[in-house]
């Protein structure tokens, strides 16, 4: 992996499936001094809270055979919706001018569906991706991780 350099005002998002991070870096790319901008985060409910329909039945025409579709997974679609409101608000910041570099860091799923979801103006601004799940860490655990990666 290349080094990950974090210049001055960068901004850098930390998410997973629950939570994220948008940091900006108010120090340099040799000493990241990151100061929380704004926290996006999901209520974790239960998966009885947040769905509780029966998997459907698909019957097939010539005959009476039927057959049961797939469950549902209500927390994997619940974190999907998440990270596409994570990369609405990306854009967001991208569409404003707010920042020219954006550093994302979020486990290899959560990337995927970002990537997906992301406009084209944000797609530009993204100067690099890190595969970690950081989201849980204080911001000086994030830091240190980062710094780590940018030797």
């Amino acid at each position: 992996m290349d080094p990950i350099r974090i210049p001055w005002k960068s901004w850098v998002v930390v998410c997973d499936g629950a939570k994220a991070l948008i940091l900006r870096n108010d120090g340099d790319a040799d000493l990241i001094n990151l100061k929380v901008v704004d926290t996006l985060t999901q209520p974790n409910d239960k998966t009885r809270e947040i769905g509780t329909d029966r998997p459907g039945r698909a019957y097939s025409p010539p005959g009476v055979s039927r057959s049961a579709m797939e469950e549902t997974d209500w927390h994997a679609q619940a974190e999907e919706d998440f990270l596409k409101e994570v990369a609405a608000r990306i854009s967001d910041i991208a569409a404003g001018n707010e920042t020219q570099r954006i550093v994302l860091v979020a486990p290899p799923t959560a990337l995927g569906i970002l990537r997906q979801s992301l406009g084209n103006a944000a797609g530009t601004a993204i100067t690099a991706e890190i595969p970690k799940d950081y989201a849980q860490m204080p911001v000086p655990e994030i830091e240190k991780n980062l710094l780590r990666l940018a030797a």
